[in-house]
């Protein structure tokens, strides 16, 4: 039992090391000589990177924010492993394991170890957690995420919405609405999302929330470095 707790919280800081890694400010430092988190919304996430450097920062971004969470949360399955758990007894602890290696990924994110405890909102980490969770309700909740977000062009609107349907999604679902602590795991994370985004809310109620059109061309901080490189002069440049 001993060691089922040290193997247990060994997971849920592991978790929490998986999530700090902070991939937009990497990634933006790295090839674009900025730090992500002092432009536009100044959050280190996929939408931020987006709206200040495109979609080719964007995807990477994204792609490793939704592999560290669903990293983060599909190792703990190795505790089934544990006597305590292979006989298929404790299923509750089990779920409640996995919820906590979720909240661990996602506070990472937010509050990372290798970033200065600076970082993003954590959906995109979010999503890719929960999807080791239960993979059929994320896939639901991005089909409401991506309608909302085609017709109001409100990333974080469409994140929100999409985090509120969770609950609901869990609570029709013959599957797991009968398991109390996904239930309250559901929850948790709608008003998660909800205290993550309040400055959204609060530039959605002023009206001063930007926009995405994802499939627009657009403006963004990698194009004005490039055009300040061209506009050097060879001199300069070396």
């Amino acid at each position: 039992m001993i060691l089922t707790y040290y193997t247990a919280t060994t997971m849920i800081l592991i978790a929490y090391l998986l999530g700090s890694i902070p991939s937009a400010v990497w990634i933006g430092k790295k090839y674009y000589g900025i730090d992500i988190r002092e432009y536009g919304s100044k959050n280190a996430g996929t939408t931020n990177m987006l709206r200040v450097l495109g979609r080719r920062a964007a995807l990477p971004v994204f792609a490793l924010d939704f592999l560290k969470g669903f990293v983060a949360v599909t190792i703990v399955d190795l505790i089934k492993y544990d006597s305590v758990f292979a006989d298929g007894a404790n299923e509750n602890w089990f779920y409640i394991l996995r919820f906590l290696a979720v909240f661990a990924a996602v506070v990472g994110h937010i509050f990372p170890i290798f970033a200065g405890f600076r970082g993003g909102k954590g959906v995109a980490t979010l999503v890719g957690a929960v999807m080791g969770v239960n993979a059929p309700l994320v896939l639901l909740c991005f089909g409401v995420w991506f309608l909302v977000l085609m017709v109001t062009h409100y990333v974080s609107l469409a994140s929100m919405i999409a985090g509120c349907s969770f609950p609901l999604f869990t609570l029709i679902s013959p599957k797991v609405g009968h398991n109390v602590p996904f239930i309250v795991f559901s929850f948790v994370i709608a008003v998660l999302l909800l205290f993550t985004h309040r400055k959204n809310i609060e530039r959605l109620r002023a009206g001063t929330e930007s926009k995405i059109y994802i499939w627009k061309p657009r403006h963004t901080v990698a194009d004005e470095l490039k055009k300040r490189t061209e506009d050097r002069t060879p001199n300069e440049r070396s």
